[in-house]
């Protein structure tokens, strides 16, 4: 858990000193170690799988992550805000 949780905080080098107290947890090869971690289109994929596993995989798939949320804030808010939140944080942190 400790490398997902690094790779999605230390995203900009004024976390420099974030980054290197997790050095041992950091799977990237040493010469990468460090640095930031940069915009990965692949990982933002990932990371609207596992907020609604059926906006990449389709309506039809049959599992939901969050399934009580999604519902409960497209009834409070008539959208999932909470996915549209996360994602527009990760891309901010990402453009930078």
């Amino acid at each position: 858990m400790v490398p997902r949780v690094l790779e999605l905080t230390y995203t900009a080098h004024d976390l420099q000193a974030w980054g290197q107290s997790l050095a041992a947890y950091d799977p990237r090869p040493a010469a990468d170690q460090g640095r930031p971690y940069t915009w990965n289109r692949e990982r933002r994929d990932e990371l609207r799988y596992i907020l609604d596993p059926r906006d990449v995989l389709g309506a039809d798939y049959p599992s939901e992550t969050f399934r009580v949320l999604k519902e409960g804030e497209l009834r409070a808010h008539a959208e999932y805000r909470t996915r549209r939140l996360v994602l527009q944080a990760w891309d901010q942190q990402n453009n930078h």
